[in-house]
């Protein structure tokens, strides 16, 4: 497919409206969506929808195509390992390619300890097997989440998110022994360490504490990158405490924020690893990996899933894995978001509302606010809303709404960014 911006008809066109309307009987309310277009096909950096207009992607379906849409080399793997076969569940019969997987996050994710990996779904089910994980190994029930927190939809996931509309409206009761602390926000400079570490200490007996879990970047919570030392302390007093630190890299891992992981930036090293999203290359595929004595610590036949770590899956992953290594895709990244960056601060220069730019890597916001500081949700709708007009994918995000957030395919030509992010300054102008 060409990678060039192309617009035939309004955003959304006839065709979309048209599926919009079937949508509207099919599918419950419930289910949002960002962009009312229907999509035929995606390569690169572009997305096409059903009425030929050819968009911007600067989503990368919230951080899970990294490599770019249908990248040859995972659409080849997905063909060969789906013409082999599809499905056995590997607690029945075991294949290659699940271990092959384990093996290179064991190589990849922080730390040169002895690691396990298991696999799942989706990075809420890699986050409850975390927890469980953590739960069994140590004996003990407590779990630390903080505000700003984003880690699925599922109960327990729920439980530990922290922003209510719409993830945890109307589903309560929620999962029971969550306590939720400051997460470190420095733009509105509220959860220094020491606050933290307090507000935990004060609220549950720090020998019941299973785990604490932790973004390195709040990722749905707005693209908030804690203070420096925030991460690092919060793992250190959990060592202190016989505490498993747990890093949710769901959104953050494979090459995003400049490094393959987002731990590594300030040398954390936790004892387990939730990830999903850019791992799989656009395929469902998700895993925990951890220090090998807390892994094993499960009995036998108390991790698992019917379709975790799929055989098609698991090629898709490989593939993708040796995408990021093959074509420097951390770099990239770190390249992608220096442009960015430029361009954003000019804008917070030039105009008034944006608060904050921030982010590590290809993971960037803009945090817009009011002449007081208080979020403004209403200025982020309506520049999302203008960039799609213009045919241009861009996200919100924030506890509050109030956050604009980019995340290129890191594959993205630098030419495609330029114009996304001239769609977006024509919006924040507006």
């Amino acid at each position: 497919m060409e990678q060039q911006r192309k617009l035939v008809t309004d955003i959304p066109g006839p065709r979309s409206r048209a599926l919009w309307e079937r949508r509207s009987r099919a599918v419950p309310a419930g289910v949002g969506t960002t962009l009312p277009v229907f999509v035929e096909r995606a390569q690169g950096g572009i997305v096409e929808d059903v009425d030929g207009n050819r968009l911007i992607d600067l989503g990368a379906g919230i951080a899970v195509v990294n490599v770019g849409h249908a990248h040859p080399a995972v659409v080849d793997a997905i063909t060969r390992q789906a013409a082999d076969f599809e499905h056995t569940c590997f607690q029945v019969t075991p294949y290659a390619g699940y271990v092959e997987v384990c093996e290179q996050l064991a190589q990849r994710t922080p730390g040169d300890h002895e690691k396990r990996s298991v696999l799942v779904n989706s990075g809420a089910e890699a986050v409850e097997n975390a927890v469980k994980i953590a739960r069994v190994a140590t004996g003990r029930t407590a779990v630390i989440a903080f505000d700003q927190a984003f880690h699925g939809r599922t109960l327990l996931a729920m439980s530990l998110t922290a922003k209510v509309v719409p993830y945890k409206k109307g589903f309560g009761p929620y999962a029971p022994e969550v306590y939720r602390a400051p997460f470190s926000y420095p733009f509105r400079g509220t959860g220094r360490l020491d606050e933290t570490i307090a507000w935990i200490e004060a609220s549950v007996d720090p020998s019941q504490i299973a785990c604490v879990i932790a973004e390195p970047i709040a990722g749905e919570g707005g693209f908030v990158v804690p203070g420096p030392g925030w991460i690092p302390g919060i793992a250190e007093w959990c060592r202190a405490n016989g505490i498993v630190f747990v890093a949710d890299e769901v959104q953050t891992g494979f090459g995003r924020t400049g490094d393959w992981f987002a731990s590594e930036h300030e040398g954390v090293v936790p004892d387990l690893v939730a990830t999903a999203k850019g791992l799989g290359g656009g395929m469902p595929i998700a895993g925990v990996t951890g220090r090998a004595e807390l892994m094993d610590a499960v009995h036998p036949g108390g991790l698992g899933s019917t379709f975790g770590g799929n055989p098609v899956s698991c090629a898709a992953a490989l593939a993708a894995i040796e995408v990021i290594e093959r074509e420097q895709l951390p770099a990239r990244a770190r390249k992608l978001g220096e442009r960015m960056f430029e361009r954003l601060r000019a804008m917070q220069q030039e105009t008034s509302g944006i608060g904050d730019v921030r982010g590590r890597g290809a993971m960037v916001a803009i945090e817009l606010v009011h002449d007081d500081g208080s979020p403004d949700p209403d200025r982020a709708k309506r520049i999302c809303s203008s960039c799609h007009e213009q045919g241009v994918i861009v996200l919100t995000a924030g506890t509050y709404g109030n956050v604009v957030r980019l995340l290129p395919p890191l594959i993205l030509d630098e030419t495609l960014l330029d114009e996304g992010l001239d769609a977006l300054d024509v919006a924040v102008r507006a």
